[in-house]
């Protein structure tokens, strides 16, 4: 499949964000077929290229996986004719991505006021800790500020003990999917309008928005009820946890009574599966500190792969506790091509995670690598009207600049 086949096709994207939730954000729309312009700054470019994981210490494969199908453009905008070129591209864009502290591209006349005035059919997305609103709209945050505000972090861990780290950015990538959906509907929506509108996301607002159930919990409560840390288990949804075989760890998932029913014939005969006080979700609840310590002898005496087949064999859901080299190497996600293979300029073969579309008609993995700093420069000064000779009065005076891979990549 090409390129033109995939949903956003002809749609043009300003990335101005920088760090993840808008690169990643960026990254899904050209998954999705938008022409996505990163807009970077002389010299040093997005924060994220300095981020681990750094191959040869210099190239960042944390900016190669969020930034990947993008075209590079690395202008100084502080010069006059930096800014004539970002604006005639605004002229030219669907969509403006942003990710700074509310009012920080105001300052700047990039605020979405000063550029719908230009284009009035621009779908603007700010991506921000706690939004354009409220009283908390002017701090600073990132995905780890989110997480404990939320109330997530208070639900993780062991009864105690300070919380873990989530150690993946839940705020940042949520968000970023979140403002997928919500920049696809305003464009649908411009079909009728014909205006953009302005798309405020915040990252505490999307983790809040995941609770499922801890904000119905205390609301129907009268307040009475919070959830805190459980450690390895659901209290309120038993028996679902993580269990410790002899040598690893694994989950089990039979909080449904069907499924309980099997797994207490399976390790406890007849007389587990048939008392009644377990034959409700409710009544396992009660006595959750009567069937968990059956379910963890059982577990403890066995591996990981002989309690995965014992379980698979009488349908109750259950899974080892991976680390990554086993997920790279699962059948599952190979067969779902969930690792993508680019060829990058400088580090050469990389192995990236891809995205989790998948549509009939067309294919959303991206082959292009995250483009090197003002790499397509030209390509898009030239699209604007910009002359051969223009473009080089720029590049010599700095207004363009480019980082010394790409001449090398230009001569190739």
């Amino acid at each position: 499949m090409n390129q033109q086949n995939r949903p956003l096709a002809g749609i043009r994207v300003i990335d101005y964000s920088h760090f993840l939730a808008g690169p990643y954000l960026s990254r899904c729309l050209a998954a999705l077929g938008a022409e996505v312009i990163k807009i970077e700054r002389p010299t040093t470019g997005d924060a994220g290229r300095q981020h681990a994981y750094l191959f040869d210490g210099l190239t960042s494969g944390y900016y190669m996986q969020q930034n990947m199908g993008k075209k590079g453009l690395c202008i100084n905008i502080k010069d006059p004719r930096g800014r004539e070129m970002l604006d005639k591209l605004v002229d030219s864009a669907d969509v403006f991505v942003e990710n700074y502290r509310p009012g920080a591209l105001k300052k700047l006349g990039l605020g979405y006021e000063e550029l719908s005035k230009r284009n009035p059919g621009l779908v603007y997305c700010s991506v921000s800790a706690y939004g354009h609103t409220g009283p908390d709209s002017h701090r600073a945050g990132f995905g780890l500020i989110a997480e404990a505000k939320s109330g997530i972090m208070a639900m993780v861990g062991s009864p105690g003990e300070a919380p873990p780290l989530l150690r993946i950015a839940l705020g940042d990538i949520f968000t970023g999917s979140n403002a997928v959906g919500a920049i696809c509907a305003a464009l649908l929506g411009r079909v009728k309008s014909a205006k953009g509108q302005h798309i405020d996301m915040a990252l505490y607002d999307s983790l809040v928005s995941m609770h499922e159930y801890a904000v119905q919990c205390y609301t129907l409560s009268g307040g009475e009820e919070i959830p805190q840390q459980t450690g390895h288990d659901l209290p309120n949804s038993t028996l679902y946890g993580v269990f410790t075989a002899t040598d690893g760890h694994l989950v089990i998932a039979a909080q449904v009574d069907d499924a309980w029913k099997r797994l207490a014939r399976l390790i406890g005969g007849d007389a587990l599966a048939e008392d009644t006080r377990f034959h409700s979700a409710g009544g396992r609840n009660d006595n959750r500190l009567i069937i968990l310590p059956i379910v963890r002898a059982w577990v403890s005496q066995r591996s990981v792969a002989e309690c995965l087949a014992t379980l698979d064999a009488i349908d109750v859901p259950s899974a080892k506790v991976q680390n990554i080299e086993e997920v790279l190497n699962d059948p599952q996600i190979q067969a779902r091509g969930m690792l993508v293979e680019q060829d990058h300029p400088v580090v050469g073969k990389v192995r990236l995670s891809n995205l989790a579309y998948r549509f009939s008609g067309c294919d959303t993995t991206i082959t292009d690598p995250a483009p090197l700093l003002g790499q397509h420069n030209r390509d898009i000064a030239s699209t604007l009207g910009y002359s051969a000779d223009e473009i080089d009065v720029m590049v010599r005076d700095g207004v363009l600049y480019a980082e010394a891979a790409v001449a090398k990549l230009d001569k190739a």
